[in-house]
């Protein structure tokens, strides 16, 4: 349990850190090309836009440190019960929301701090009340149904990021948590890891499923980052990735509180979808990160 949640945590700082990075190189990359030449007619990124923020040395760093937490997440979710491994990890939350302080100048209310703590408190109820982990194994139709889930989702997000513009920040969020939950399902689930088997690996769909979901579930993180607030997008991401597995795990892979601890684990849990919630709520105002732009401009001003 304890070796689990320490690489829940190392995760959570990294996909934490990550996303800060990622929204610096998103937004110099946007500040850098013409206004209108990297968006859709209805006012989203294209897929140009969205290349040039992923070529910036701040969205690379970024990239890197996701893909670490990707590895740490994927050894989480195989020690600890998923509604535990997948709330731990979502608590990059905080480090999103703390160094984005410092890295894009955005200033956090007081309503935002408050629910940032709700999620700290709820995930120290998870932690107490959690038991140990339950199996691995599903039928095959599961690892099916989670390759298609998990394409309904990407298409479906593209679709409506591409129509609904700027519109879509909070839903690219949302979606690029679902594909993060169905990356972690996937890799509970996955054959061939124990005992390992090659041929088991290549043959099952939920590895496709755990590839279409990072590949894609970073493609809308990105986005959500480029139209919409950091903070408010990765809460939206918490809420898609923490809720659906946590419910798989407990319905029909076996995870379970410690017994007597059931009401605390379930309370937990809502704390902390709650806080998330309202920290996309409240963090969804770009005015706030906005004012230190023009500073560069009103100084050079000045100085002429």
């Amino acid at each position: 349990m304890l070796i689990g949640l320490l690489t829940a945590i190392a995760a959570s700082i990294c996909y934490g850190t990550g996303s800060v990075l990622q929204a610096v190189g998103s937004r110099r990359a946007a500040r850098m090309s013409p206004a209108a030449a990297g968006v859709t007619q209805h006012g989203g990124p294209n897929l140009t836009s969205t290349a040039k923020a992923a070529m910036t040395w701040e969205f690379i760093v970024g990239t890197i440190l996701d893909f670490v937490g990707f590895g740490l997440g994927a050894l989480a979710a195989r020690l600890l019960p998923l509604f535990l491994s997948q709330t731990v990890i979502s608590a990059n939350l905080v480090i999103t929301a703390v160094l984005s302080v410092k890295m894009l100048g955005i200033r956090l209310t007081r309503k935002e701090w408050t629910s940032i703590g709700v999620v700290c408190a709820a995930l120290v109820l998870l932690a107490t009340a959690a038991g140990h982990e339950g199996g691995h194994y599903a039928p095959a139709a599961t690892h099916w149904w989670l390759l298609a889930v998990t394409a309904l989702i990407i298409v479906g997000g593209t679709v409506a990021v591409r129509f609904l513009g700027a519109r879509a920040a909070i839903l690219a969020g949302l979606l690029s948590g679902l594909a993060f939950g169905a990356l972690g399902v996937g890799v509970r689930i996955l054959n061939g890891v124990e005992p390992f088997s090659f041929s088991s690996l290549l043959a099952d769909p939920a590895l496709y499923a755990i590839v279409l979901a990072g590949v894609g579930g970073m493609y809308l993180h990105t986005v959500a980052l480029q139209i919409g607030s950091v903070n408010g997008a990765t809460a939206a991401l918490v809420v898609g990735e923490t809720v659906l597995p946590g419910a798989i795990g407990v319905l029909w892979l076996g995870d379970a509180s410690r017994p007597g601890m059931a009401w605390l684990a379930v309370l937990g849990f809502v704390l902390a979808v709650t806080g998330a919630v309202a920290v996309a709520w409240y963090g969804n105002h770009e005015g706030t990160e906005t004012p230190s732009e023009p500073e560069p401009d009103t100084s050079t001003l000045a100085g002429v």
